[in-house]
């Protein structure tokens, strides 16, 4: 019943309409399209735009690429930035002009949290000189004037997400209380590898793979997600690629090219033996491992790390100061660490722990 009530609300946006503006997330034009929603302004007559918010967060090669291969009108822009709102406001009065009536109305549709209301919001702004009620429309919407001609509909159409899946990617669903966040993570990946693979090879280094599973089981790897005896564990390694996701911490583009910090893979054998010995406490793994950390102190930055139940031990060498190994310990982890200890003379490392 929620699904048609929320189409029915859709189509009624849409019929009041005269011009239809479809907001979509620049980051993710494939799955905040809603090719349904495009076919159904088109054959209700109305003039249909569509408006790529959060383009600060895009290329501006990519943009211009993807605005000439379009056959629908786009326009990019960044509404919390206030960017390119001025240029939405142009196109808006230049499509009214093609319509012969004396009030022409625009309504802004999309899925939950593309910006609807963002755009709304910076549309009205000091331009916004007065409202009316909608005839025959819900109790209590309006319309807002824009200019003397162009009238904005105060409440955007929210398009419904058809499946759980969808809205866990939408960021609808927190990836934390996810059941089953396996298909959603492979729904994702395969979405990626549609729009732009390049994303996984920047974010990750993954360049050869068999197929979405094995993208997966390889994020694991280099995430140190493991449960006892070494396998991926691959449902926490979708949580943790749907929560990169969800948080915009892991996107489709990279602006700027990362400043990667450059270190050698190593520790296995030892932290393999922690594992299997279940050892979370800092102090006495160094006492049990002290001899064999010492032999990896020098100039050259180490690392590694594994899961350990409910933990994560992480190993780094190749400091002058202790912190300055925490901090290097936490920027590759993008964790917290909760205990740590320092060893070694003119160069240091620092066994840490970190919750998983």
């Amino acid at each position: 019943m929620k699904q048609k009530k929320a189409w029915r609300v859709v189509k009624e946006v849409i019929n009041e309409a005269d011009i239809v503006v479809e907001v979509v997330d620049a980051r993710d034009p494939i799955g905040t399209r809603n090719k349904k929603l495009e076919k159904m302004i088109i054959e209700r007559g109305k003039k249909l735009l569509i408006v790529m918010n959060k383009a600060d967060l895009v290329p501006k090669e990519w943009a211009e690429e993807y605005k000439k291969k379009s056959k629908i009108p786009v326009i990019f822009i960044s509404a919390r930035e206030r960017k390119g709102t001025g240029i939405l406001r142009k196109e808006l009065k230049k499509i009214a002009k093609e319509i012969n009536k004396e009030k022409v109305k625009v309504a802004l549709i999309g899925y939950p949290n593309v910006g609807k209301s963002t755009i709304i919001n910076v549309l009205k702004g000091k331009h916004a000189v007065g409202t009316a009620p909608i005839p025959g429309y819900t109790k209590g919407k309006q319309l807002i004037r824009l200019t003397k001609r162009l009238w904005l509909l105060d409440t955007p159409g929210v398009v419904p997400i058809d499946d759980f899946d969808e809205l866990v990617i939408k960021g609808g669903f927190p990836a934390d209380k996810i059941r089953d966040p396996v298909s959603p993570a492979l729904k994702l990946i395969r979405r990626i590898l549609e729009t732009r693979k390049e994303a996984l090879t920047e974010k990750f280094g993954i360049r050869e793979f068999k197929n979405e599973e094995d993208i997966l089981r390889k994020i694991g790897e280099r995430r140190g997600l493991f449960r006892e005896g070494g396998e991926v564990d691959i449902e926490e390694t979708a949580r943790w690629f749907l929560r990169e996701w969800q948080t915009g911490r892991f996107t489709l583009f990279s602006l700027e090219p990362e400043k990667k910090e450059e270190y050698i893979q190593s520790f296995d054998e030892i932290l393999e033996k922690i594992q299997k010995e279940g050892l979370t406490e800092p102090r006495i793994i160094l006492w049990k491992f002290e001899e064999e950390l010492w032999e990896y102190l020098g100039k050259e930055k180490r690392f590694g790390m594994i899961k350990v139940g409910d933990f994560i031990v992480a190993i780094a060498t190749g400091f002058k100061k202790c912190p300055n190994a925490v901090k290097f310990v936490e920027k590759i982890t993008e964790k917290n660490v909760l205990a740590s200890e320092c060893f070694g003379k003119k160069w240091k490392g620092v066994v840490a722990v970190l919750e998983a």
